[in-house]
């Protein structure tokens, strides 16, 4: 491929709900423009952009994937994302390369979720939308059932310029509404055929988009109004503008299985998603903070932002970087402003699918890679010494479903901190901690699916095989009331005896350790066995006697005992303070503590009932209700024990058909009622007699 400058780039996002052809409309522009010799099919397991072994056996996308390709004298890099929501950080990596959006749309389903959540995140983004309407050999498919519920879903932005003519339930031919011309399909090849007869349905699409580019300018409005004709070039350049500025959001349809209309969204592509320079750069900062203008400039300093890494076990890490001014060329030397460690970088690529082609240099606008930089990530900012800038990063969504990670094999049990660990580089939504007080190791992240994945992954690329558990939840205990006992341990042997005896008052107190004080008075606790004594009641307090759950909130004092100037040693008090302990924590009224987070489940308006009652019925306190900064969301405040929590990221997207999310962070300790205190207490003891 030659070298295109950033006039010439087009960097487009595909996005949507799973199963509406992102990936094959990906393979159909990849076929037609040559790049790929043959026309893969995603159930034969052999597109360009699905080529993980994962996505191979599940027939889904779960990353996102660059395939980049030449047409009309234009460079478009296609950064063809997941639709399934538990693998939504791939869409995250490809909005941060991308300058507009390909939104497709099924012809038989309509407007799903992810047509939504697609064209809300082009929006916060500021890129232009485009949407494809696909799947129009199916006979069930309604171009126009769908094109209204665009209409009224995202209003008159959505304007349309390729619609199809349609009898018998099958497309006759497709109109370009900006040329005024109908052509049919065979082999994705185009043939114009005279314009059908569709009466009034016509002339109203004609309306529409003339009326979108009539808002583009004052100049367009006043000759709209003054019944003018737009000319052909008056229409391409306010419908491109409105497109740039996100104003207008094109409509065009067809069928990527059948590579019909892909050819006139190729075309649209070029003269209406904004080329890479016309971005205008992107404001940087400093290292002190201080913002700086950069611009799609090749002879500018250099500086490039990291969007994807892939994990190989052999190879190491490939980076996918896109270069926001200047160029990255090989043996050059960039600086990584998260870790401040200077990077040489080697050769560089670009890449389709999971071919790499290595080329001289990437140039501004532009998507490449490079691979052995091991001290950078995804997200970080790469750039010349002499001007050191830091680039927006990326922000991921955060996990919320978490299960223990069991090793099957013993032996492999050290493998997987270090095979998550290297997952964790290649995806930013996964979790991972060792939980030391549970003693269990904890997998999170997006859903099911999600971790399926990532347990599947471990063993393939690691060769380490796990189960997934129920997490243990890390339960405290308490008391609850003073008492006042004796802890004595004596033990006589052949020479020298064991004597150690004590009186210590237990009380609650406020620390989350065991807070430790003497009040001896006359030396029947010599001074320098306060310490043996604090250090037994520590060790003690490591487990509860309900459920050996360690134990919070408890104020110990020394205020008397007795000792032998011959057989009282350190280890003797100490073991004093043990049977104390465990004598006096059963008479204080010892009582159960679970973890309560706070929650924020933002969901649609007309599930803020479903979702309060679920609360309810997790043992939640629901708080109060706010409006969310997104549309048609609604946040539901409220407290509920993390012990309830096990499936409630499963509820809140089935309930809410994907569009709810929510998040949930630990707040404080609570006395568990008395039916789950019971039922924790008897799984503990059945536990340790098994």
């Amino acid at each position: 491929m030659k070298q295109y400058n950033a006039k010439n780039i087009r960097n487009v996002a595909f996005v949507g709900h799973s199963g509406t052809g992102k990936t094959s409309l990906a393979e159909a522009m990849l076929f037609l423009s040559g790049a790929s010799d043959r026309l893969g099919r995603i159930n034969d397991g052999t597109t360009v952009c699905d080529f993980d072994a994962e996505e191979i056996k599940r027939k889904a996308s779960v990353s996102m994937s660059v395939a980049p390709f030449e047409w009309k004298n234009t460079k478009i890099n296609i950064l063809d994302t997941p639709g399934l929501f538990d693998f939504s950080g791939g869409v995250s990596e490809g909005m941060r390369a991308a300058g507009s959006a390909v939104i497709t749309v099924s012809g038989k389903s309509g407007v799903s979720v992810g047509v939504e959540k697609g064209f809300s995140t082009a929006s916060k983004k500021g890129i232009a939308k485009i949407f494809y309407v696909n799947e129009m050999d199916n006979e069930n498919a309604d171009f126009y059932k769908v094109f209204e519920e665009l209409k009224a879903k995202f209003g008159p932005m959505v304007c349309p310029l390729v619609v199809p003519f349609v009898e018998n339930r099958q497309v006759q031919c497709y109109i370009n509404l900006v040329e005024y011309k109908a052509y049919t399909y065979k082999d994705g090849k185009s043939t114009q055929v005279s314009m059908p007869e569709m009466g009034h349905r016509l002339e109203g699409l004609r309306t529409a988009m003339n009326e979108a580019v009539a808002e583009t300018s004052e100049e367009l409005m006043e000759k709209y109004f003054s019944g003018d004709e737009f000319t052909p070039d008056e229409l391409i350049n306010g419908l491109a503008s409105g497109v740039r500025k996100g104003e207008i959001a094109p409509v065009f349809c067809g069928s990527a299985y059948t590579l019909e209309g892909i050819e006139q969204l190729m075309n649209g592509l070029i003269w209406l998603a904004p080329y890479a320079q016309s971005m205008a750069g992107e404001n940087a900062t400093d290292k002190d903070g201080n913002p700086v203008k950069l611009t799609v400039d090749d002879d500018a300093p250099t500086a490039a932002v990291v969007f994807k890494t892939i994990v190989d076990p052999f190879v190491g890490k490939l980076l996918y970087f896109k270069v926001i001014s200047g160029e990255v060329r090989p043996d050059t030397t960039l600086v990584n402003m998260r870790t401040g460690v200077t990077e040489k970088i080697g050769k560089v690529f670009l890449v389709r699918g999971k071919k790499q082609d290595e080329v001289p240099y990437v140039c501004a606008g532009d998507i490449g890679a490079v691979s052995k930089l091991a001290s950078t990530n995804t997200g970080d900012t790469l750039c010349v010494p002499s001007r050191q800038v830091i680039l927006p990063g990326i922000k991921f969504e955060l996990p919320n479903l978490s299960m223990a990670v069991q090793a099957k094999n013993k032996a492999d049990e050290e493998k997987i901190s270090m095979g998550l660990s290297r997952l964790m580089e290649e995806d930013p939504t996964i979790g991972y901690i060792h939980n030391h007080e549970t003693h269990e190791r904890v997998l999170s992240g997006l859903g099911e699916q999600h971790l399926d994945v990532v347990i599947s992954k471990l063993k393939s690329k690691f060769g380490v095989d796990v189960t997934l558990e129920v997490p243990k939840v890390p339960y405290r205990e308490t008391i609850r009331k003073k008492v006042k006992v004796q802890g004595r341990h004596k033990k006589q042997s052949g020479g020298h005896g064991q004597f150690g005896d004590v009186w210590i008052e237990f009380e609650p107190g406020d620390n989350e350790k065991l807070e430790f004080r003497e009040t001896v008075f006359g030396g029947s606790v010599p001074k320098n066995f306060f310490p043996a004594v604090e250090k037994g009641l520590q060790e003690a307090a490591v487990k509860g006697t309900l459920a050996g759950f360690p134990m919070v909130g408890i104020k110990a004092t020394l205020y008397d005992g007795s000792y032998h100037p011959v057989d009282s040693s350190e280890m003797a008090f100490k073991l004093a303070a043990h049977v104390a302990y465990k004598t006096g924590i059963p008479q204080a009224s010892p009582a159960l503590l679970e973890p309560v987070g706070s929650l924020k489940a933002y969901v649609p308006n007309d599930h803020t009932g479903d979702i309060m009652g679920d609360i309810n019925k997790r043992r939640g306190r629901v708080l109060g209700m706010a409006p969310s900064e997104e549309d048609n969301l609604t946040c539901v405040e409220a407290e509920v024990p993390m012990a309830e929590m096990g499936n409630f990221s499963t509820m809140v997207r089935s309930l809410t058909q994907g569009r709810g999310y929510f998040r949930y962070e630990f707040a404080r300790y609570e006395e568990a009622p008395q039916p789950v205190a019971q039922k924790v207490i008897a799984a503990y003891k059945a536990e340790d007699e098994g």
